[in-house]
């Protein structure tokens, strides 16, 4: 599958957006606005102005209705969710080229809040997955204890763990001593 830089920058955002909310014994990644520019300055997110609790409070909506698009059964109610995301951010295309980037499409219009950047580049970029008809590759890790999104981009679609070194070694290395102990029981 291939996917422009942009869009698979955004893609990248949506999932790290989405890590950061809590679950289980994980505690709320953006707890404050500074956490939130964090956030904006760890992943490059420009055009941004003063943060307040406003976009802390519009962020984590966004974040929720990625967590949606995610979790949404089929196509169809992807893209309504994708749909209702990206009109409610005041979708506006402009071709830019900053920061060192060539040439490439933001979706926001001038100005906008950092919750509308988010839902209008990074709702795009889900559009994107969906009109090539790839939703499964939105997924969560299957490791017991995590759960955390990413987005498959394995040729064969057969990535399981959101990192294979931390989630999917460790079931491996269970398995494994699992195995072991029946062997020698």
């Amino acid at each position: 599958m291939l996917i422009p830089h942009d869009t698979r920058i955004a893609l990248d955002t949506v999932v790290d957006l989405m890590n950061t909310a809590p679950e289980g014994d994980r505690d709320d990644a953006l707890g404050d606005i500074e956490a939130l520019q964090s956030f904006v300055h760890a992943h490059k997110i420009s055009d941004v102005g003063q943060l307040g609790a406003a976009d802390l409070r519009a962020v984590r909506e966004v974040r929720d209705r990625f967590t949606a698009v995610f979790s949404a059964p089929d196509a169809r109610i992807a893209a309504t969710l994708i749909n209702q995301l990206v009109a409610a951010a005041g979708t506006t295309p402009q071709l830019t080229d900053h920061d060192g980037y060539d040439w490439h499409v933001h979706y926001f219009a001038p100005g906008a809040s950092v919750a509308d950047h988010l839902g209008a580049d990074c709702g795009m970029a889900l559009a994107f997955i969906v009109v090539a008809g790839e939703q499964e590759r939105l997924r969560r890790c299957e490791a017991p204890d995590c759960g955390r999104a990413f987005v498959d981009l394995s040729r064969n679609r057969s990535r399981r763990y959101c990192d294979s070194r931390t989630c999917g070694n460790r079931l491996h290395v269970a398995a494994y001593r699992a195995r072991r102990k029946e062997a020698a029981g």
